[in-house]
């Protein structure tokens, strides 16, 4: 087994997880509580990964961006969005610049 994991592995295994024990799997646990509570987990997550990129501390910002990831992952599965559906909006994204890109999104 490699030492290294992509978001598509790791949505893979959040996906597999989902039907074991809310008990046993701390992923299962979370997937129980809904998409909100998957996002406010997330949240929470992005907001320590936020004050460690502020406080120059790398170790803690590496380990906080995994939460995040992670965290990422599990709201996207709670919510039912595929991984595949965030891949073609950053295509779609990345195919024009970005300052044409978020100009041309809809203003509310």
């Amino acid at each position: 087994m490699s030492d290294r994991i992509d978001l598509d592995a790791l949505a893979d295994i959040i996906a597999a997880r989902a039907g074991e024990p809310a008990e046993k799997s701390y992923t299962a646990s979370l997937l129980a509580g809904g998409a909100e509570r998957a996002a406010k987990k997330f949240g929470e997550e992005a907001v320590e990964a936020v004050i460690a990129a502020v406080s120059g501390d790398k170790q803690a910002l590496t380990a906080e961006t995994a939460d995040v990831l992670y965290h990422l992952a599990v709201m996207l599965q709670a919510a039912g969005v595929p991984l595949e559906d965030v891949y073609a909006e950053l295509a779609r994204r990345t195919a024009q610049s970005g300052h044409a890109e978020k100009a041309s999104r809809k203003r509310s």
